[in-house]
């Protein structure tokens, strides 16, 4: 379990929170989101989470240790962390970045094991095809699944993820989120991840953390999160819900309701 007890922080002295004593904790075999307009904080806390951030005050503790004392390999053998910005300068190929996931068990020096299971991280994600193609030669849907299977190849409990969405079409979105979605169910991983499209959320997490001004103003599952005056508190704007073919749908483009849907 990943247990954040308390966890307020500050830039610089003086400036806003942008974390406000946060606690709340993440069970082991869900998908979590984290929604929230910028600068609601949401990437802060996954930055603390994944102890790339020392929080001002507060503890984060995995599975009983605190990240911010726990050596280094102890972290990265249970937990790992894709950045939103996850560029890498030198011309790699997939197979080669999908082994970076194998160094807090390896130090560079992979083992037959190591291999085994780089192969089968590729596998999972369908891109042993293009094992041996650069980075660069990739599209970005090609490229966000292997990032994600180097994190798979990490063999890790806990899998966060910043943002993994970003710039990606709707077909190559639903590719990634039906991924992480198999992943929790076939291989028991917990997932969080960071989203802002909160009908993303609503479809394939089990769960949705919702903040604003760095402070959880709802923490719960998708029917009681995707309602109108719970988005209008999330998000500061009138958002109609409604059920479209059993699925909640919140129409914040639309802020008119729609006649021929059944509100909620």
């Amino acid at each position: 379990m990943i247990d954040i007890k308390s966890v307020s922080h500050s830039y610089f002295d003086g400036a806003p929170k942008v974390l406000d004593d946060v606690a709340i904790d993440f069970p082991p075999g869900q998908v979590t989101a984290l929604v929230g307009a910028n600068g609601a904080g949401k990437s802060t806390l996954l930055s603390a989470m994944s102890r790339l951030l020392v929080p001002g005050s507060g503890q984060v503790l995995l599975d009983g240790v605190d990240v911010t004392k726990a050596a280094p390999t102890v972290v990265a053998k249970r937990m790992a962390v894709l950045r939103q910005d996850n560029r890498i300068s030198a011309r790699l190929s997939v197979v080669d970045l999908v082994r970076f996931g194998r160094f807090p068990y390896s130090s560079g020096r992979l083992r037959p094991e190591c291999h085994e299971i780089v192969e089968r991280a590729l596998e999972y994600v369908d891109m042993t095809p293009m094992r041996d193609c650069f980075l660069d030669e990739l599209s970005g849907g090609q490229r966000q699944r292997a990032f994600i299977a180097m994190v798979l190849a990490q063999d890790t409990d806990y899998i966060l993820l910043d943002e993994p969405l970003n710039n990606l079409d709707m077909r190559h979105a639903a590719a990634i989120m039906q991924l992480l979605r198999r992943a929790a169910d076939d291989l028991g991983r917990t997932v969080i991840l960071v989203l802002h499209d909160i009908n993303v959320a609503a479809s394939y997490c089990d769960r949705i953390v919702a903040m604003r001004d760095g402070r959880v103003v709802i923490d719960g599952s998708p029917d009681e999160v995707m309602r109108a005056e719970v988005l209008s508190e999330v998000f500061g704007m009138q958002i109609p819900v409604h059920r479209v073919s059993g699925q909640l749908l919140a129409m914040h483009w639309a802020p008119l309701p729609a006649p021929a849907l059944q509100a909620v």
